[in-house]
């Protein structure tokens, strides 16, 4: 070899140190460029796992709701239920009773149906 490189600068030349210096700092310029862009991304993960933490809380929490809603609906459905038996034992008592039902005089004026699912004739 004749000692020069390439670009025809000789080796261990200033040329040579500017050439390679320049090429390592482009170096550290571009490990930063990296370790920026990681951290960027790291961030962004991070940020991404949390709202989708949160997300995830949200729902569960209106599950816990609509749990709690659904349990106290079948109870009221229930107790209305209980109500409606009891209510309809108490119509059949008293249309046992009922003058209504059983007057001569208006017989032949309401119907039976009419009379336990309309007004009282006045």
């Amino acid at each position: 070899m004749d000692g020069t490189k390439s670009d025809g600068a000789p080796v261990g030349s200033s040329l040579e140190r500017s050439s390679s210096s320049e090429g390592t700092q482009q170096g550290h310029e571009d490990d930063d460029r990296k370790v920026r862009r990681r951290e960027k991304n790291r961030i962004a993960a991070q940020r991404s796992r949390k709202k989708q933490t949160q997300k995830a809380d949200k729902l569960h929490e209106e599950y816990e709701c609509l749990e709690q809603e659904n349990t106290s609906l079948k109870k009221e459905i229930g107790t209305l239920t209980d109500e409606m038996k009891h209510l309809n034992e108490v119509l059949r008592n008293h249309e046992k009773v009922c003058p209504l039902l059983h007057c001569s005089l208006n017989f032949g004026l309401i119907s039976r149906h009419d009379a336990l699912n309309g007004p009282l004739p006045r």
